[in-house]
C-alpha cells in the first residue's frame, strides 16, 4: 500500500511532511519546526506519531521535535555525526543505513554542504525524496558549514534518482529561486515556462513543493552547472563542474 505523504507548513516558510505507511498505520514525521501545526495535522487525520526523523540541527528543523516526543512519547532518528547537536536521538543514522516506516523503507543519504551533518531520507518505492535543505526546489541551501566541492557532490548524487522522484525540501523558497534562475539562465525555455507555473502556483496559495526532480534538472540552476549551454551563458565554459557550483552559488549568495 503507499505511503501517504502530508505537507504541514510550519513557521514562515517551513515544510514538515507526515507520513503515513498504507499497509501498517505507522506514521512518521520528516523535520519539526514548530510543534503547534503538526500536532494540528495529527488530530485533524486521528493519527498519532511513531517515529520522527530528522534531517539537520538548525533549529527551524528541530525546535519541536521535544514537545513532540514528549507529548507521543515515539522515538527520534538522526544523524550520528551530529548527534551532539541534535535532540537525543534514539536512532543514529549514517549514509547507506535504511530506517522504516512501517513497511515502508528509506535510504539515507549523507548530503554536507549546507550543514556537515545533513542527512536526507530517499523512500525509492514511494518515488519520495526529503532533502531539506541540501538540494531545494529551484535551488539549494546556503553553505553554512560545508564546501562548494561537498555540496556539488551532494547535488550531484541527489540528481542521479530516478527522473519521477519527488523533491521534498524543506522551505518554500521557489519564487526567490526562480527570479535568480532567470538572471543566470536567461534563454532557458523550460526555465521561463516553470517561472510562469511557479507565479501562477503562489498566486493562488499553493506550495512549489513538492517537483519532480527531472523538472528540477532542466531548471534548477544548481543542477543545470554541467551543460554546456548553461556554462556559456555564465562564460565559465572551461572550468570544472565543481568551480562553476562556487559561483553560480556565489552570486546567489549576493542576489
Amino acid at each position: 500500500m503507499p505511503l501517504e505523504i502530508v505537507t504541514v507548513p510550519c513557521l514562515r516558510d517551513n515544510y514538515a511532511y507526515l507520513l503515513r505507511d498504507g499497509a501498517s498505520g505507522e506514521v512518521a514525521l520528516v523535520d519539526a519546526p514548530e510543534a503547534g501545526p503538526i500536532e494540528a495535522a495529527l488530530g485533524e487525520r486521528g493519527w498519532s506519531l511513531d517515529l520522527i526523523l530528522v534531517t539537520h540541527h538548525h533549529g527551524d528543523h528541530i525546535d519541536g521535535v521535544d514537545a513532540l516526543r514528549a507529548k507521543y512519547g515515539r522515538r527520534v532518528a538522526g544523524a550520528r555525526a551530529d548527534r551532539h547537536r541534535l535532540p537525543r536521538l534514539d536512532v543514529e543514522l549514517a549514509g547507506g543505513d535504511t530506517i522504516a516506516v512501517g513497511e515502508s523503507v528509506a535510504e539515507i543519504f549523507e548530503v554536507p554542504g549546507h550543514t556537515v551533518g545533513h542527512i536526507a531520507f530517499w523512500f525509492a518505492e514511494a518515488k519520495a525524496l526529503f532533502s531539506a535543505d541540501s538540494l531545494m526546489v529551484m535551488g539549494c541551501g546556503r553553505l553554512f558549514e560545508g564546501t562548494p566541492e561537498q555540496m556539488w557532490q551532494t547535488l550531484s548524487t541527489l540528481a542521479a534518482l530516478p527522473d519521477d522522484t519527488m523533491v521534498y525540501s524543506g522551505h518554500e523558497y521557489a519564487e526567490s529561486n526562480v527570479r535568480f534562475a532567470l538572471s543566470v539562465d536567461k534563454g532557458n525555455v523550460a526555465l521561463e515556462t516553470r517561472a510562469r507555473e511557479i507565479a501562477s502556483m503562489r498566486q493562488m496559495g499553493g506550495a512549489t513543493v513538492p517537483a519532480r526532480l527531472d523538472l528540477e534538472r532542466v531548471t534548477n540552476p544548481f543542477l543545470r552547472v554541467p551543460d554546456a549551454a548553461f556554462k556559456a551563458r555564465l562564460g565559465l565554459e572551461k572550468l570544472p563542474d565543481a568551480q562553476v557550483f562556487a559561483e553560480v552559488r556565489r552570486r546567489k549568495d549576493s542576489f
